[in-house]
């Protein structure tokens, strides 16, 4: 027998369920974007996003990625810290001091697990840290931690 409230001796009504919570992951809109100089960094984390039904906007270096970020609007940045021309703290603090951009949230991508690294994400405004390689959990909690608000 079903679960629900009994009116009568001879019928249920079934108790109300709740609606799910809407993550990020429900909705194709949400767009990710990568920015690493990295070819392999880049592909592999476009198709494990792809494959979870994400958007994707990838792009080489922070130069790149500062005209897609205002074309594309993202929910989430993936932001490598070392790249040529323009590296990962001075895009962050780009992204992040731009009135419309503030909010978005920023995930610094590092070879580079060190104190320093994590605290000079944090001064430029970074919301979070991952350590490369990464793993399909960590993008994928990132995203949920972060990804709800964002779009």
């Amino acid at each position: 027998m079903r679960s629900g409230v009994q009116t009568s001796d001879y019928d249920t009504v079934p108790e109300p369920e709740e609606a799910p919570v809407p993550s990020p992951r429900a909705s194709r809109e949400f767009t990710v974007m990568v920015i690493d100089d990295s070819k392999t960094i880049r592909r592999s984390a476009e198709t494990l996003l792809r494959k979870e039904g994400f958007e994707v906007v990838t792009a080489v270096d922070g130069f790149e990625a500062l005209g897609k970020i205002a074309d594309y609007q993202p929910g989430l940045i993936f932001l490598d810290v070392m790249m040529p021309r323009l590296d990962g703290y001075q895009t962050c603090a780009l992204i992040k001091h731009h009135q419309v951009f503030r909010q978005t949230p920023v995930v610094m991508l590092s070879s580079k697990d060190g104190l320093f690294d994590r605290a000079r994400g944090r001064v430029v405004g970074a919301d979070h840290f991952i350590t490369k390689p990464f793993a399909r959990e960590e993008l994928l909690a990132v995203i949920e931690r972060y990804g709800n608000g964002a779009d």
